[in-house]
C-alpha cells in the first residue's frame, strides 16, 4: 500500500543521517496544522517553550492552559513509533508566520529516536550537532504570505485545511495548470523539492495540534486499509452480485470495477466528560466522568454495511476468506452524513471539505496508493472545469468507513478536552438528515409533559450532542444485527413484535432474567481494546469462533433460541 520507490540508504544520505540502522522502515509523514495553538489568549509561538531535556521539575500546567502540552504529547507518541525500529517519521509543522528558532529546537529535541537532538546526559549525544548543521525530522513550513496571513489565522477560513490537503496530495495542477489527464503519473510530485512532503512516503497523517495521534490508530488504519484492498481484488467479488445481495440493503461488494465504491478508513474525534466540563455534558452522560464521547456524530450519522471478503491476513494484503464464502467478511460503519463540529471548525469544513466524504478534516490518514487514487480524481475534476458531464466521468470521491470490530481505534482524543457541552450552529448539527424526526420527538416530549418545568434538561437532551463511545458501539452493533434480522425474517415477520425475531446480538440483546454469560463480555473487552486487529492472525484463523461476533466478523449474528415455559 506504500510507495514502490524506497529511500536512499547509502552513506551520507539524509536517511542514513536520521536512522543509523540502515533498515527500510515504513515512512510516515505527519502534517501538523497549528492554527489556533496558543497559551491562554497568546499565540503559542510568542511564548517560551519548556527547556528541552531539563533535569529540574516542571511547573504544573492544566490541560486547557497551553497547546504546548498537547504538542509535546503528540511528539512523544511519534518518537515512540520511531523507537520501535519499524517506522521512520517526519513531521511537517504548518504555521501562518515564521516562528522563533527555540520552538524548532524544542520540537526537534522531542524526537531523538527519529533523528532529533538526544538528551546530552545520555550516551550518543556528543555526535548530535546543532539543528542547522544536520538533518532534522521536523520541518516548519510557513503556508501564508503577508497578504494571506490574516486569513490563515482565521479558524473559520479553512485556509490551513486546504494547504494541508495540497501539501500531502501534491496534485500536478498546483505547478502546471495544463495537465494532460491521460499521461500524468500520480506517483510523481511536482511541489517544491525542499518540502519534506515532496519526498516519497508510505503513509500520510494529517492532523490538527489538538488531536492526539497514537500507534494504535495507525495500526488500525493500516489493517483496515489492507482489509478493504483485499476485498476489492478478491476473485469472488469480481462476479456480478446475486439478487439476494442486491435486495439485502446492507451488503456492499467491492471490486476492481470503476463503479465499485472507493472506501477509506476514517476517524471521529472524542472528548472526555470531566469535572471541569459543562453540566450539559454531565447530564447527558449520567454522571459517568472520564468517558470518551463524540460531538460531531450521532446515531443518525451512519449506516452499517457488510463487505464480503474484507479480511486481510498476515504478510501484507493477503486473502483470508476462501471458497467463495459470502458469509466471510466484516461489518463496517458507513458514514451517511458529513461530520458536524461546532463553530468555528464547522465553517472551515464548508470552505474546505474533507477529502473523504463523512471523514474528518482534523485527523485523516492516507496510504500512498490511496493518495494516488484521489489525485487521479482531483486532476480529472480540475481538467473538466465547469463541464458537468466530464466531471461525472471522473468517479466519486472516497467514502468514510470504520470497521465495527475495531471501532475504538478510530476514535481520536481531542486533547484540550473542552469540546463537550457546546451548542452546534443552527442547521449544522449531527443528524441533520433527520432533523424533522428529531423535532417531532421533542414535540412529543412536550405534549406528554415528561420534562415539565425542566427546560434546561430538555435543552441538554435536544440541543447538544454528546455521543458516548460505548453508545456508538452499541448503536452500530444493533443496527447491523437488526438489518440481518429483517432480511432473514422477510415476509414472515410479525408486525406487532418488538425487538429481534430470528437473530440477535449476543452481547447487547439480553434480558434481566437471562443475563449475558462471561465469554461475550470478555470478547467485547477484547474488541474495545483493539485486540481483534492486534491479534488478527489468531482471530482470523477461524480456529476459535467465540469472539467472531464481537470482532465484527459474523454476518448472521446469534440465532434466537425458542424459550419454553418452565414450571
Amino acid at each position: 500500500m506504500g510507495s514502490e520507490r524506497r529511500s536512499d540508504r547509502s552513506k551520507g544520505s539524509v536517511w542514513e543521517e536520521l536512522y543509523k540502522d540502515g533498515n527500510d522502515r515504513c515512512r510516515v509523514l505527519f502534517a501538523l496544522n497549528t492554527v489556533g495553538a496558543g497559551r491562554s489568549t497568546t499565540m503559542l509561538w510568542e511564548t517560551k517553550p519548556p527547556a528541552p531535556h531539563s533535569a529540574e521539575p516542571r511547573p504544573w500546567i492544566s490541560e486547557q492552559e497551553t497547546a504546548a502540552t498537547h504538542l509535546e504529547r503528540n511528539l512523544q507518541e511519534i518518537d515512540a513509533m520511531c523507537a520501535t525500529g519499524y517506522i521512520a517519521a517526519r513531521v511537517q509543522v504548518l504555521v501562518c508566520e515564521p516562528i522563533p528558532g527555540v520552538w524548532t529546537d524544542w520540537m526537534d529535541a522531542q524526537l531523538p529516536h527519529c533523528g532529533g537532538k538526544f538528551d546530552p546526559m545520555k550516551a550518543g549525544a556528543d555526535s548530535n550537532p546543532k539543528v542547522e548543521d544536520r538533518a532534522s525530522p521536523v520541518q516548519v513550513v510557513v503556508t501564508a504570505n503577508a497578504k494571506t496571513a490574516d486569513v490563515c489565522h482565521d479558524l473559520k477560513s479553512g485556509f490551513m485545511e486546504q494547504r494541508m490537503q495540497d501539501l500531502i496530495l501534491s496534485p500536478p495542477y498546483l505547478s502546471d495548470k495544463d495537465v494532460d489527464v491521460t499521461k500524468f503519473d500520480p506517483a510523481v510530485k511536482t511541489t517544491h523539492p525542499d518540502l519534506v512532503s515532496s519526498d516519497d512516503h508510505d503513509l500520510f497523517v494529517a492532523m490538527k495540534w489538538s488531536t492526539l495521534v497514537t500507534f494504535r490508530s495507525i495500526h488500525g488504519f493500516l489493517q483496515a486499509s489492507a482489509d478493504l484492498a483485499i476485498a476489492a481484488v478478491s476473485e469472488d467479488n469480481q462476479t456480478p452480485m446475486e439478487k439476494d445481495d442486491e435486495s439485502d440493503g446492507v451488503t456492499v461488494v467491492l471490486s476492481s470495477a470503476p463503479s465499485s465504491p472507493y472506501l477509506i478508513p476514517s476517524f471521529v474525534r472524542v472528548s472526555y466528560v470531566s469535572e471541569e466540563n459543562n453540566k450539559v455534558a454531565k447530564w447527558r452522560m449520567h454522571g459517568d466522568f472520564f468517558h470518551p464521547a463524540s460531538w460531531e456524530t450521532c446515531k443518525d450519522s451512519f449506516d452499517m454495511s457488510w463487505i464480503p471478503g474484507s479480511l486481510s491476513g498476515p504478510g501484507g494484503v493477503t486473502p483470508v476468506c476462501q471458497d467463495n464464502n459470502k458469509d466471510c467478511g466484516q461489518w463496517w460503519v458507513y458514514f451517511a452524513e458529513e461530520q458536524m463540529p461546532t463553530t468555528p471548525e464547522v465553517y472551515a469544513n464548508e470552505v474546505t471539505a474533507p477529502l473523504v466524504q463523512g471523514g474528518s478534516n482534523f485527523i485523516w490518514m492516507l496510504t500512498e496508493r490511496q493518495r494516488q487514487e484521489i489525485v487521479k480524481v482531483k486532476v480529472c475534476v480540475h481538467a473538466a472545469g465547469d463541464d458537468k458531464s466530464k466531471k461525472d466521468q471522473c468517479g466519486d470521491f472516497p467514502q468514510a468507513v470504520i470497521p465495527l470490530g475495531d471501532l475504538e481505534s478510530f476514535l481520536m482524543n481531542f486533547t484540550p478536552n473542552t469540546a463537550l457541552g457546546k451548542k452546534h450552529a443552527s442547521s449544522r448539527f449531527p443528524g441533520y438528515s433527520r432533523a424533522e424526526e428529531r423535532e417531532k420527538d421533542r414535540e412529543a416530549v412536550k405534549e406528554r409533559k415528561q420534562l415539565k418545568d425542566q427546560e434546561d434538561i430538555e435543552k441538554a437532551l435536544f440541543d447538544y450532542t454528546i455521543y458516548p463511545a460505548a453508545l456508538f458501539h452499541k448503536d452500530a452493533t444493533i443496527k447491523a444485527a437488526r438489518a440481518r434480522d429483517f432480511l432473514i425474517t422477510g415476509a414472515k415477520r410479525d408486525a406487532d413484535a418488538v425487538g429481534p425475531q430470528k437473530v440477535k446480538s449476543s452481547y447487547y440483546d439480553v434480558t434481566i432474567t437471562k443475563p449475558r454469560e462471561a465469554t461475550s463480555a470478555w470478547c467485547q473487552a477484547i474488541a474495545r481494546k483493539g485486540l481483534c486487529t492486534l491479534y488478527a492472525e489468531y482471530f482470523r484463523s477461524f480456529v476459535d469462533d467465540r469472539c467472531m461476533e464481537a470482532c465484527g466478523m459474523k454476518k448472521n449474528w446469534t440465532p434466537i433460541e425458542k424459550v419454553t415455559d418452565e414450571l
